[in-house]
């Protein structure tokens, strides 16, 4: 699988994932790939970086490291971003140990309280 950064020809920019890179250009070719935002099959790929994570540091909240990638600029991604900002000031992050921690609040073996991770 690869992660592509695309772009309309109206300047939306947005992310999508593909099975290879010959599959990316073979739907793209077919008008199967359009903007998530004004719809458009005119899409190209934009300029992206990779993606390296840091090492993991046994202990650490990624929380206090997460930074969002882009700056939110559709009504709905402003919205979510919104979302997730509410989530975050009002939850406990558990990380990694979300499902355990569900699974042992749902069983009755932990507190109840809102959490993400």
């Amino acid at each position: 699988m690869i992660r592509y950064a695309l772009k309309c020809s109206a300047d939306h920019g947005f992310d999508s994932w593909f099975q290879s890179a010959e599959a990316f250009e073979k739907l793209a070719r077919s008008g199967m790939v359009s903007c998530p935002v004004c719809g458009t099959g005119e899409v190209v790929k934009s300029l992206m970086a990779p993606s390296v994570r840091p090492a993991r540091i046994p202990g650490a909240a990624d929380s206090e490291t997460a930074r969002p990638l882009a700056t939110p600029t559709t009504p709905l991604s402003e919205a979510l971003a919104a979302l997730r900002r509410e989530v975050e000031a009002n939850s406990e992050y558990v990380g990694t140990d979300f499902a355990t921690e569900a699974r042992r609040i749902h069983d009755g073996d932990a507190p109840e309280r809102a959490i993400y991770g």
